[in-house]
This record gives C-alpha cells, sequence and structure tokens, in this order.
C-alpha cells in the first residue's frame, strides 16, 4: 500500500461560479463551446476558461455530475467551474471527484443544490504528478471500453427506430383511428405520496410484494435494488397493482421512460412516480405499442428530460389518436424488436461486466495497489 499524502479537496482546487444565463446567448455566436448540464449548448464568442478545468452541475437535474472540459471554453449558471492547482492533473482530479458521488450533498426540496464550501472538505490521495497521470490514463482506456460499448447499445436502438419509420412512417399520431382511450384496460399514475412513505417501507423477507418505481422504467429491468411492503400495506393499495406485461412509464426528473414488464417478473404495487398501462387484448402488440409510446415521448419531452411539453397523465394520453396499424403489421415489428434485444441483451451483460472491472480498478488505483509507492 502506498503512503500518499491525503488532502482536502479545496487544497487542490477552487470553485468558481458563474452568472452567465443561456437565454443571453440566442444572438452570440462564434468558436469557443458553451456547456450546460446537458452538455454543449453552442459556440460563442467569448470563453471564460483558457485551460482544461472541471466542471459540476450545482443546480437542478443532474445536481452533483462532474464533467471535464476544454480549454477555451465556459459554462453556464447552472454549473460551477472547478480550477485545479498546479499541483494535480485535472483528469486525475477529474476521477477523484467522480469517487466522491457529490449529489449526495444536495439540498433543497423543489430545486437541489449543491455547494462547493461543503464537498471541498472530502478527502482524496494525491499521489506524485506521474502517478497522477498513470491513473488517469488506465481509468480513460476503462471508461473509453465502457463508451463505445454504450454506443453499439445505441445504434441498436438507432435501428428499431430506423425500421419503425421505415414500415409506418415518422408520425405517431393518426386521425383515422379511434381514440388511444379505447385501446386501455387500465391507465393511471401510482398513489399519492401520502400513502407510500418511506416508513411503508419493510425488509424482504417480511414483505409480501415489491415497489416498482421510476428506477425500473429507466433501467428497464425489475432486478434492482428494490423496496418491499407488507400484506396490509399491499391490500391498502391493491388498486395500483403490478403485474408482467403492463407497461410502467416515468412521470417524475427522467421523463417518458417506458418498459414492458417481462413475464417472468413479479407482481408487485406501482410508486406515485410512475405509470401503469395495461393494454386491451388483441388490440395493440405490446411491443410494438411500447415502441410507440417511446418515440411518441422522445418527441414531446424537453432536450433534458426534465419537462415536458404535454404533461404525461392518463387524461392527456387517453385524448390521443395513436398511429394503430394492422395487428399482423404490429407483430412482424415486434418479431424484428426482439430478434435486436437478443443482440442488445448480450452486449448489455458485456457493459454490466465492464463497468463492474471499472469500478474495482478505480478502486485499486485510489487505494495504491496498482501504482503504490512510485
Amino acid at each position: 500500500m502506498s503512503k500518499w499524502e491525503m488532502v482536502q479537496l479545496g487544497d487542490v482546487c477552487t470553485g468558481v461560479i458563474t452568472n452567465i444565463a443561456q437565454k443571453d446567448l440566442s444572438d452570440n455566436n462564434g468558436n469557443y463551446p458553451i456547456h450546460g448540464a446537458s452538455g454543449l449548448i453552442k459556440c460563442v464568442n467569448f470563453y471564460k476558461q483558457d485551460k482544461p478545468y472541471i466542471a459540476v452541475v450545482k443546480d437542478g437535474a443532474g445536481v452533483g455530475r462532474v464533467s471535464r472540459m476544454p480549454a477555451k471554453s465556459s459554462v453556464i449558471g447552472t454549473m460551477q467551474y472547478i480550477l485545479p492547482s498546479k499541483d494535480i492533473d485535472v483528469n486525475y482530479l477529474y476521477y477523484a471527484m467522480v469517487r466522491m458521488d457529490l449529489a449526495r450533498f444536495y439540498t433543497g426540496a423543489t430545486i437541489p443544490h449543491i455547494y462547493f464550501k461543503d464537498y471541498k472538505k472530502e478527502f482524496l490521495p494525491l499521489p506524485p504528478p506521474l502517478v497522477q497521470q498513470k491513473i488517469a490514463d488506465a481509468l480513460d482506456r476503462a471508461n473509453a471500453s465502457i463508451e463505445k460499448r454504450k454506443m453499439q447499445i445505441e445504434k441498436l436502438d438507432l435501428l428499431i427506430k430506423s425500421r419503425f419509420i421505415e414500415m409506418f412512417g415518422e408520425s405517431e399520431i393518426s386521425d383515422d383511428v379511434s381514440l388511444f382511450n379505447e385501446s386501455i384496460e387500465e391507465m393511471f399514475i401510482g398513489p399519492f405520496g401520502s400513502s407510500l412513505k418511506n416508513d411503508c417501507f419493510v425488509d424482504e423477507d417480511k414483505s409480501f410484494c415489491m415497489v416498482y418505481e421510476q428506477k425500473h422504467a429507466i433501467q428497464k429491468s425489475f432486478d434492482l435494488d428494490n423496496r418491499y411492503v407488507d400484506k396490509s400495506k399491499y391490500d391498502e393499495l391493491k388498486r395500483f397493482t403490478v403485474q408482467a406485461g403492463d407497461i410502467i412509464v416515468s412521470c417524475r426528473g427522467t421523463i417518458g421512460e417506458t418498459y414492458i414488464l417481462p413475464k417472468e417478473a413479479p407482481m408487485g404495487i406501482m410508486h406515485p412516480s410512475i405509470m401503469k398501462i395495461r393494454l386491451k387484448k388483441n388490440v395493440y402488440n405490446s411491443v410494438f405499442f411500447n415502441e410507440l409510446l417511446m418515440q411518441f415521448f422522445k418527441k414531446n419531452t424537453s432536450a433534458n428530460g426534465s419537462s415536458v411539453k404535454m404533461a404525461i397523465t392518463a387524461k392527456n394520453l387517453g385524448q390521443l389518436q395513436l398511429l394503430k396499424p394492422s395487428i399482423d403489421a404490429q407483430h412482424q415489428f415486434a418479431d424484428f424488436v426482439q430478434a435486436v434485444d437478443k443482440s442488445k441483451f448480450a452486449l448489455q451483460q458485456q457493459l454490466e461486466k465492464q463497468q463492474f472491472l471499472y469500478k474495482s480498478l478505480m478502486q485499486k488505483c485510489f487505494n495504491g495497489e496498482l501504482f503504490g509507492n512510485e
């Protein structure tokens, strides 16, 4: 094990705020990038930092997310500059801050905020400059493999979208069919938050069923770090039961992510952060309908997913006249999706393995197990 000096974050970098607002950039064009929480906004005719630096989302969606930024660039006021001192490599600092999980420092119930004055007290090891570079290079290589795998998965998603457009056109809405409501057996959002507070959850071994939450819709999986309720709470909220074949939709924060609960998914109840859609039989193929719904939400949500042009409510969705091609065409599309999903599943397994190895590598790097005593 190494005997590297442990320092506080505030000892090796400086936090600098900015008051640039995105609304003030509409008429400003140039060659220098300016970034927001969701990424590049545009190129403008000025820059605030002439050297590479770190930026942290300090307000709103994505609070605590850490990014590396290039020289001669800027960020808007929802982010904060983190400027490294001469004693620390900017790439090493980036990984050290990612490891700190800054989101846990947020305050504010409506709009979350984090403050440099709070997280600057976090400790990190400070190895010699050459070792800092070696650690950053090793983590860069591991991270590049993860990003490559993610891009492969994204390309398969685009393949599905292209096939959808090829078969059915670019619009998910049609004037030639009956209301969406007429194809639905059940559709509503989960219970009021006061009905399912944190003290309602119990340990799995004392539970009756799990609770489906927004994370299940976002991560497209039921096998996560789940929460559970007992039989008494289930009986109280059994109207909000979800089961295999239902489609759940995320309705808070990251809005409009959908997930068809597979046949092996256990019965559970809904969290207030999701909507359940149960289709009538033989009207829609659920795989086709899920893709239809996802594409509709992508067109009707904002760029960062934090707001919607049309609120996701059962009343609003029910009034839509969604595309409804022949059931044979729907089945044909579903067969294509399921074939692509087999490839996605294999890539997803590889991605999860790479992410596990990346976390292990990061742990070893910062513990001095790989580059210690140099």
